[in-house]
């Protein structure tokens, strides 16, 4: 039993129906049950290159996706202005790792380089493409492939009704409207029923809460703790807006673009018919007037900013469940915790817990304990591991403007696995080993990004460096930049092929 839809419900939904298909009495029965009428928080649009595994399991068609959903292809994050503030400060964490990165770290060697180009360009080809908002793909290229690294930009408020049909069409998903009155559990603590507002009586042998923020079952019926991170994320509030293109030719950016502000920073979506722009920011620095002043700035620099737009304001706890596997009951999306959008982890998260719960789900009770307990493991690692990631934008800044991001930098608020790993980064570049799990949220190559984007110096001692490598480096950072030339001449803009998918569609796989 789902509680909850959305793109939470309805990933988890379509993982678990496609990974156990209903036969009968010999199968899994999935039944998702939510409120009508209920909208998205819709600031989830930006994704990981993850989603292309999940819909593909799930089953759906990547062209049917993209012209339904709004979507556009995403290749990775620009960061303006997060280091001093100048105008040109600006650079990229790109989706395709640095190259040869799975058989060398070439960072050190770059590091000891002329630097005649930032770290992404030098050791990545799509950074160029980035900036040229080119495709990641052509038309003649198969659904879900790609000659670069991608994933998406999308409309939220579109995805939950295209996976919905698609799970209960494809796949076999029960579907109901409906609203909980009360939660029962038996003798054991479990919860043994549901009673809806209808009068129905739901039980199951596993529950899943995907409630969102309200957390029906893991928050209000166990009273899991919530661990607030706002002493380490300071951001509490955000202004949305959705903006419309100039034009039908308007370029659309084939990253997520953000820009620091004084006190937070903007993010600025491409989808294929509108912009998707908001500020987050925390509020013991700036009032809720002052930001929707600074975004309506940024949007007026841009020449976006209209009489008719319509601002909504968003509140944000940043922070997660002390568990999220309690008894039968597993907690996915915003009832297990949130952040904030900067690197796109909401939906990153959804999709791994999904996945989680479909290869640990027990064959029968006993085995729940033991599942539970894994599941929490791997997920308290991995909500400690994106909060270290996110702070690192923060703690590496230069700017000293603005209260906020000089508090940002303050050691108290910075948790000591990240000042651990920076210590121990002053004189070893980021590798593999640094990190303990297997599937990491994010790697040591998105550490590389981020810290050599934002000037981070690592003194690595020569005795550890090998004229080998320092010749395989340049000769690798040559090999980045003809592909970066030969790619940039052969990929469309990313307008241009999304025009073409929503005309003549992709090749099947």
């Amino acid at each position: 039993m789902i509680v909850g839809g959305g793109t939470a419900g309805w990933i988890t939904a379509g993982v678990l129906a496609s990974r156990y298909p209903h036969r009968g009495e010999e199968g899994v029965a999935i039944t998702l049950v939510e409120s009508r009428g209920l909208p998205p928080i819709g600031v989830g649009e930006g994704t990981w290159p993850t989603i292309r595994s999940t819909l593909q399991q799930i089953g759906v068609s990547e062209t049917d996706f993209l012209r339904e959903c709004d979507a556009s292809f995403k290749q990775g994050t620009q960061f303006a202005k997060w280091v001093d503030g100048g105008e040109a400060d600006n650079y990229f964490h790109p989706f395709t790792l640095p190259i040869s990165f799975e058989e060398r770290n070439l960072a050190p060697y770059w590091l000891e380089s002329s630097r005649n180009s930032s770290f992404a360009a030098s050791l990545c080809f799509q950074t160029q493409l980035c900036e040229n908002s080119l495709a990641p793909k052509q038309i003649t290229t198969p659904e879900f492939a790609g000659l670069a690294n991608y994933a998406y930009h999308l409309d939220a408020g579109k995805f939950a009704p295209f996976l919905q049909k698609h799970c209960i069409e494809k796949l076999g998903v029960r579907h109901m409207y409906d609203e909980i009155v009360s939660v029962h559990s038996d003798e054991s603590g479990d919860i043994s029923h549901l009673t809806m507002k209808s009068g129905e009586h739901f039980s199951a042998d596993l529950f899943i809460d995907c409630s969102g923020f309200s957390s029906l079952l893991i928050g209000k019926h166990f009273g899991v703790p919530f661990l607030a991170k706002r002493n380490t994320l300071f951001i509490d509030r955000a202004w949305a807006v959705q903006v419309p293109y100039a034009s039908d030719e308007a370029s659309i950016a084939s990253v997520t673009k953000s820009t620091a502000m004084s006190a937070g920073w903007v993010w600025d979506i491409g989808l294929t018919s509108r912009c998707g722009v908001g500020y987050v920011f925390s509020s013991n620095y700036i009032s809720d007037d002052a930001a929707l002043q600074e975004l309506q700035g940024y949007l007026a620099a841009k020449g976006d900013l209209s009489p008719t737009l319509s601002f909504r304001k968003i509140d944000i706890n940043a922070g997660y469940r002390q568990e999220y596997w309690r008894r039968n009951c597993v907690a996915v999306g915003l009832s297990a915790g949130f952040l904030e959008p900067l690197e796109a982890s909401a939906i990153v998260m959804i999709e791994l817990s999904a996945k989680s719960i479909a290869n640990l789900l027990p064959g029968c009770r006993n085995g729940m304990q033991r599942a539970a307990q894994l599941f929490n493991e791997t997920f308290r690692y991995r909500w400690e591991r994106i909060v270290d990631f996110l702070k690192l934008h923060y703690v590496l800044t230069q700017r000293t403007v603005s209260p906020f991001w000089v508090d940002n930098q303050r050691k108290e608020s910075i948790p000591d696995s990240l000042r651990d790993n920076l210590e121990y980064w002053a004189h070893h570049c980021p590798w593999h080993e640094d990190f303990s799990h297997r599937e990491e949220v994010f790697s040591a190559a998105s550490y590389q990004y981020i810290l050599y984007g934002m000037g981070f110096q690592t003194d690595t001692p020569r005795s550890l460096l090998s004229g080998h490598d320092r010749l395989l480096a340049r000769e690798k950072m040559n090999e980045a930049a003809r592909q970066a030339r030969d790619l940039n001449a052969l990929l469309p803009a990313n307008r241009e092929l999304l025009a073409k998918v929503r005309r003549f569609g992709l090749q099947k796989i």
